[in-house]
């Protein structure tokens, strides 16, 4: 059984990384969507517990599981026996930064990880967490951007 990795901060998920693991519950297996701890991102905007939540009510298809993390994603990817890390591409400087993950994470697992980069449909590949978040922040609508599921807790959450 071929087992992938597919990590991201998903505050919140995306139609984009929705896109992307719909792609890759095609191509494995097992999709392990992990839901990382970002030190890059000071604010969340759902907790780390309520973002798996959401991800879990979205996917309760059986080979799609959701997990938390924090750390390596590498070191996350071999102790779920995954074989690969599955990463959503936008545009040209998505892949810049991308490549150089995939050497980097090649190299701290001792060429046990491999990456593989999938495009989201071209219309979500403009779509982030972030501009979400402020396009509801604006009060406009978010209904193409992600799942009415996730657009109900965002608007509990922004628009109090």
């Amino acid at each position: 059984m071929t087992k992938v990795l597919y990590p991201g901060s998903f505050d919140p998920i995306t139609k984009g990384h929705m896109d992307i693991i719909s792609q890759a519950k095609e191509l494995f297996d097992e999709v392990i969507v992990a839901v990382m701890m970002n030190s890059q991102k000071k604010e969340s905007l759902f907790t780390i517990e309520e973002r798996k939540n959401l991800i879990q009510k979205l996917y309760k298809s059986e080979n799609i599981k959701v997990v938390t993390g924090s750390g390596a994603t590498v070191d996350l990817a071999i102790a779920y026996d995954c074989k690969a890390i599955i990463r959503g591409l936008r545009g040209m400087t998505d892949f810049d930064y991308e490549i150089q993950l995939a050497e980097i994470n090649k190299d701290i697992s001792e060429n046990q990880i491999n990456t593989v980069c999938l495009f989201a449909d071209s219309n979500h590949q403009f779509i982030s967490s972030s501009i979400v978040k402020e396009v509801l922040s604006l009060n406009k609508s978010i209904e193409k951007y992600v799942d009415p599921i996730v657009e109900e807790e965002m608007k509990k959450k922004i628009l109090k």
